[in-house]
């Protein structure tokens, strides 16, 4: 994968991160309440229709987190454009421990919650980003 392959890899899914974390926020007050409730039904396996979002510190929960998400998402795609297009390894050196940091606690209290599903959605998640981080090649191997 080229350099410049990776950083737009890295911004369409800071983009989409961003607009999951804005989704979920949006359905504590509009029809988009429905894909969360799948979503929670989704992280609870197996799809029984047992989890929708509930009203009080449940939904406080979901809008803490939706907008950490969006706000997380929109500093990745910062670091990418001013920081890991021109200086790729410093940018690997801010993104991978953020993300790491990131996955590993949400993971380990998705197991703890019981929501053993949602480490699986995780690294689907890590991995949009981790992919072009670890295999993009340097620009001098680019050129040869």
């Amino acid at each position: 994968m080229t350099h410049s392959a990776s950083v737009r890899w890295l911004k369409t899914a800071a983009v989409l991160s961003a607009a999951f974390g804005l989704a979920l926020v949006l359905a504590l007050a509009t029809p988009l309440a429905h894909s969360l409730g799948f979503f929670l039904d989704l992280a609870f396996l197996p799809l029984d229709g047992g989890q929708r979002p509930q009203p009080g510190p449940a939904a406080l929960m979901t809008a803490i987190s939706g907008g950490l998400m969006c706000g997380f998402s929109v500093l990745i795609y910062l670091v990418t454009q001013h920081i890991y297009s021109t200086g790729p390894a410093l940018g690997r050196r801010l993104l991978i421990p953020a993300l790491l940091a990131w996955y590993i606690p949400d993971s380990l209290g998705s197991l703890a919650a019981g929501a053993w599903f949602n480490v699986v959605m995780n690294s689907a998640f890590l991995a949009l980003f981790l992919v072009p981080l670890l295999l993009a090649r340097p620009a001098s191997a680019q050129t040869a």
